[in-house]
């Protein structure tokens, strides 16, 4: 059911923990599942992203795709990490079932949100970046099975 990839980010996920000043800190969930996920940004005058670190509180998904979209960001400037999307996350893991994508899409959303606090803390615009929802269920793109 889940990719050798996937099931590694679970057992010894990347990156957990939290960053004390953090430049940008985002909060995502999705009401639907219950899934939870907390995004730190250490960001230096550069804009190059330091440092990254995820809490989630979710499903073993969750806590792959939280891993692996950390490993995506990591010294990589604000706008590349602008770019990561949920796909580039679920090919990073070599995929997720259906019913998990909705995951991959809360790690896009928590980057974002991060990234929305950062900016909004520094006073700056970062071109592309849209103000984050806090429930992805608001935003997701296909209608998800019931499980």
């Amino acid at each position: 059911m889940y990719s050798e990839k996937v099931m590694d980010h679970f057992n010894h996920p990347r990156n957990v923990g939290e960053i004390e000043n953090a430049s940008g800190v985002g909060t995502v969930g999705n009401a639907k599942c219950g899934d939870i996920m907390r995004m730190y940004l250490d960001i230096d005058e550069n804009q190059i992203i330091r440092d990254v670190k995820f809490k989630t509180f979710g499903c073993g998904a969750a806590v792959a795709t939280s891993s692996m979209a950390t490993e995506l960001v990591k010294g990589k400037t604000v706008n590349e990490a602008l770019q990561v999307t949920n796909k580039a996350v679920m090919e990073a893991l070599d995929g997720l079932p259906p019913v998990k994508v909705h995951c991959s899409l809360l790690a896009e959303e928590a980057i974002h949100a991060a990234l929305w606090d950062y900016a909004e803390k520094h006073g700056i615009e970062i071109e592309g970046l849209e103000k984050p929802v806090n429930d992805i269920g608001e935003k997701e793109e296909a209608p998800e099975e019931e499980y």
